[in-house]
């Protein structure tokens, strides 16, 4: 089962920005195969770091106008918010090594 949260504009705020734990985002669409490649990367981490961060993911055919806000241009889009502001983004399908050096040091 998956640890990740389905985030939309509605619960941005509360699940991101306000946040007591570092978050990181995965924007992406049904048809983007990248995001497909890394989507079971994502969820492991969710698994694997609950508790100390949150993984959250915003869908962009579904919440476009989120994606905008954000500057979202090419997904998969990663960003990781920590304390409301965004300190790592990563675009682009890579390996769990680099997802881990994301976020490991922020917790």
């Amino acid at each position: 089962m998956s640890a990740e949260i389905t985030v939309t504009s509605a619960n941005f705020e509360a699940e991101v920005l306000k946040s007591p734990v570092p978050v990181l985002v995965d924007f992406w669409a049904e048809w983007c195969m990248p995001c497909k490649m890394i989507g079971p990367l994502v969820d492991q981490l969710a698994v694997d770091y609950a508790g100390r961060m949150k993984v959250v993911k915003v869908n962009v055919d579904q919440e476009s106008e989120l994606a905008g806000e954000h500057n979202i241009v090419s997904i998969p889009t990663l960003l990781v918010y920590k304390d409301g502001k965004v300190v790592r983004q990563k675009v682009g399908a890579v390996p769990k090594h680099e997802l881990e050096n994301l976020i490991k040091d922020l917790m």
